[in-house]
């Protein structure tokens, strides 16, 4: 039996109803709130929430002195055409030249990584 079951991940960064705003338009679903926290009401998943991190500095990937801690991955049917729609909403290619894997690597717009994988 679970000890307890997920309630949301939280994504500290500089803008939260932003960067809510860059995931509802990978993932679809409400943004909900404003100010200092911000959720994603996702259809049948998780959802996300935001919180306004003054001083946020973004992970640098890879790199050990700011280690990225953790990223999403999201699986997607095709890598191509994911990607061109994340590029447009603010997504900066992180690791996304090796076209002969199954995923690929970006930042969304607060410096976050996250993969799409290819399901």
């Amino acid at each position: 039996m679970a000890l307890a079951k997920l309630g949301v991940v939280v994504l500290d960064c500089p803008d939260p109803r932003a960067l809510a705003g860059f995931y509802a338009g990978v993932l679809g679903g409400t943004v909900e709130g404003e100010g200092e926290w911000v959720d994603l009401k996702v259809p049948g998943g998780a959802a996300l929430a935001f919180q306004r991190a003054p001083g946020f500095e973004p992970p640098r990937w890879p790199a050990a002195d700011r280690s990225q801690q953790f990223h999403l991955d999201l699986v997607v049917e095709d890598l191509d055409a994911a990607e061109k729609e994340v590029l447009e909403l603010g997504a900066k290619p992180l690791d996304a030249e090796d076209r002969s894997r199954t995923f690929r690597v970006y930042a969304d717009p607060a410096g976050h990584p996250f993969c799409l994988c290819a399901c």
